[in-house]
């Protein structure tokens, strides 16, 4: 058994040490909001935050996030951020397909929170590992823009 702090509550799961995150989350736990994409960290689908930095679920085992604290989509609206974040999502329509989004979101989440005021440089750079096929990545920087404002 291995216990996890996932969404501000403690979970034992009997798993094996090296089943990945997003299993855990969505297999043993029902959290189905995180996705599965790539399988290898690449395209962002899968992010979630552990100790507030985001973090691919589909290529780290569930034995390395032991003891962190790890949110998901499915709580990312009871921060102040994350509310700022998908108010902006809804307001601009950001989400064409919708499959990236809470990908998408997770990361400007974990933008916004150390960056209050970033950049068009700043958001390429944090989004730059979270990939949208439907290409809204102009609605996203725009979005994430609004959403900063609003918290100012």
């Amino acid at each position: 058994m291995i216990q996890i702090n996932v969404n501000g509550k403690l979970r034992q799961v009997d798993v094996s040490p090296d089943t990945p995150l997003l299993w855990v989350l969505r297999d043993s736990l029902g959290l189905t909001g995180t996705k599965y994409g790539c399988g290898q960290a690449l395209c962002g689908v899968c992010t979630v935050h552990v100790d507030g930095a985001p973090l691919r679920a589909c290529a780290t085992p569930v034995s390395a996030v032991a003891g962190r604290k790890i949110t998901t989509i499915e709580t990312a609206d009871q921060s102040r951020v994350g509310k700022a974040v998908q108010e902006a999502w809804r307001t601009l329509d950001v989400v064409q397909c919708g499959y990236c989004q809470s990908g998408q979101i997770m990361n400007a989440v974990a933008l916004l929170g150390r960056n209050r005021k970033p950049s068009d440089a700043d958001i390429d750079n944090a989004m730059s590992g979270a990939l949208c096929r439907c290409a809204t990545y102009v609605r996203i920087r725009a979005a994430i823009h609004l959403a900063a404002k609003s918290l100012a």
